[in-house]
């Protein structure tokens, strides 16, 4: 028979039928003796009471609420920090420290904590009319790539990070377009003007303590304001036109130079060959007087003879007129030789040039003729 039926044993197996037993606790009595003590300790009344009668309703479980009330505060401070985030923690509105990537429990309503994301490539935009240094009014438009560099930085040094982001690149903008010329910012120092704009940003973001790093400056867009947009379209090709030009003229002088400086470098060449041909031949002329003159002290009359006929040899020998002095006549005779010498070695087709042997043989054979009409007149005077 069961413990609770009636005309049973009338024990309670856990031993709330006995109170004087070996046996262990009610469960349900240790349970009121805690809400009991708790609710004295908060005020409440004990269990099992009402204005001093028992049997009377029990008081409201603030224990059980309390419980739940912690679980709940417990779990409501755990936060996951993802890999590419970093956590600023403000305890009682003072910075605490930064959390890294993991799972970290902060208390709640006691710390706040922000999460930034630090490697995401965020990009700003400005554009706007600004005077360049020949007082020229140009419209530019660039672009910013940034990350966030320091957490603590970011959230914490200045109010509004991306306005005194857009702030700063405005002015640094400004400042680099005004020390360029109009030209120089739309066509040939694109390049270096978004490079001084990023250097002179990053500058002043390092000041303001953004906690902000500048990846990429793009000068995306630079031209004239549309009010005077045709008149620069001219001078652009004007300028376009200059710059093929003097292409052409680079490419024009890349072919004529080269030749001129092989030409000068030839004659610079033949220039001194000459000269060292000449050299040469004083050196040898001076030796050969020399030699002449140590001759010419043995034997002057000889030697003087001698340098009579080679003198006369040198110069007759490059005449074509042949002088004939017949002996015992009174008329010197002209002869043509080179007419004749040319006649007679040259074909019905072509002319060559009379060797000296030649004229010299014929020279020879004509003055042979001479003396044996000569000596033939003779005979006959003296027969008359």
């Amino acid at each position: 028979m069961a413990w609770n039926e009636p005309g049973g044993n009338n024990k309670d197996p856990w031993g709330g039928g006995n109170r004087n037993n070996d046996g262990p606790p009610d469960l349900d009595e240790v349970l009121r003796k805690m809400q009991q003590k708790l609710n004295g300790l908060f005020g409440g009344k004990p269990s099992g009471s009402d204005d001093g009668r028992p049997g009377g309703n029990a008081s409201f479980p603030w224990s059980l609420v309390l419980i739940v009330l912690a679980v709940v505060y417990g779990l409501w401070g755990f936060y996951q920090v993802d890999a590419n985030e970093s956590a600023v923690v403000l305890r009682l509105g003072k910075y605490h420290n930064t959390q890294t990537a993991g799972l970290h429990w902060n208390p709640p309503l006691i710390d706040h904590v922000t999460k930034v994301n630090m490697t995401e490539v965020r990009t700003e935009r400005t554009t706007g009319q600004m005077l360049t240094e020949d007082a020229s009014i140009v419209d530019v438009v660039l672009q910013v790539q940034w990350h966030i560099d320091n957490a603590e930085s970011f959230v914490l040094r200045v109010a509004d990070p991306l306005k005194s982001l857009q702030e700063a690149t405005d002015s640094a903008l400004r400042h680099v377009v005004g020390s360029q010329t109009l030209n120089g910012v739309i066509s040939q120092n694109r390049t270096q003007v978004a490079a001084d704009t990023q250097e002179r940003l990053q500058e002043y973001l390092d000041l303001y303590l953004t906690g902000i790093r500048v990846d990429v400056v793009n000068l995306t867009d630079a031209k004239a304001p549309r009010e005077v947009q045709d008149a620069f379209d001219d001078v652009v090709r004007a300028r376009e036109d200059e710059v093929r030009l003097q292409n052409e003229a680079q490419a024009y002088a890349n072919q004529v130079i080269p030749v001129a400086r092989g030409q000068a470098q030839r004659m610079i060449e033949e220039a001194e060959a000459y000269k060292a041909r000449i050299v040469e031949s004083a050196r040898g002329e001076a030796v050969r007087f020399e030699k002449l003159l140590t001759e010419y002290t043995r034997a002057p009359e000889v030697t003087r003879e001698r340098l009579y006929l080679d003198a006369v040899q040198e110069v007759m020998q490059n005449t074509s007129k042949v002088m004939v002095d017949v002996e015992g006549g009174n008329n010197m005779m002209y002869l043509p030789l080179d007419k004749l010498a040319e006649s007679s070695a040259s074909s019905a087709s072509q002319r060559t040039q009379v060797s000296p042997q030649v004229v010299d043989e014929i020279s020879q054979r004509v003055i042979n003729q001479l003396r044996t009409e000569v000596a033939n007149s003779r005979r006959s005077r003296d027969v008359r």
